[in-house]
């Protein structure tokens, strides 16, 4: 059985395409996940409070401590420490 030059080929660009579009995805959220930790430092270094959002919830605090790549800890009023795992993190709001 043979097979179409034109449909081998429409298949072999649709292939590309799709891994194009699949590494593009991964490099994004690659940058995001940078970015949050960008955030997170600098609200560290300037003594800043920052305010995460989390799966529709709030959580404001001081930034104390970040395992790269992994978690931050926080504390506020109500709670003296607060762990939040990075890839969690939807947004941050700072000052």
């Amino acid at each position: 059985m043979h097979i179409p030059t034109l449909r081998v080929r429409a298949a072999r660009h649709a292939l590309a395409s799709l891994a194009l579009v699949l590494c593009a995805g991964a490099a994004h959220a690659a940058d995001a996940a940078h970015g949050i930790e960008q955030a997170l430092a600098a609200a560290q270094q300037d003594k800043r409070g920052i305010t995460l959002y989390v799966n529709g919830q709030s959580i404001g605090g001081a930034v104390t401590r970040i395992e790269p790549g992994q978690w931050v800890e926080l504390k506020n009023q109500q709670a003296g420490r607060i762990v939040v795992r990075l890839d969690r993190i939807d947004a941050i709001a700072a000052p």
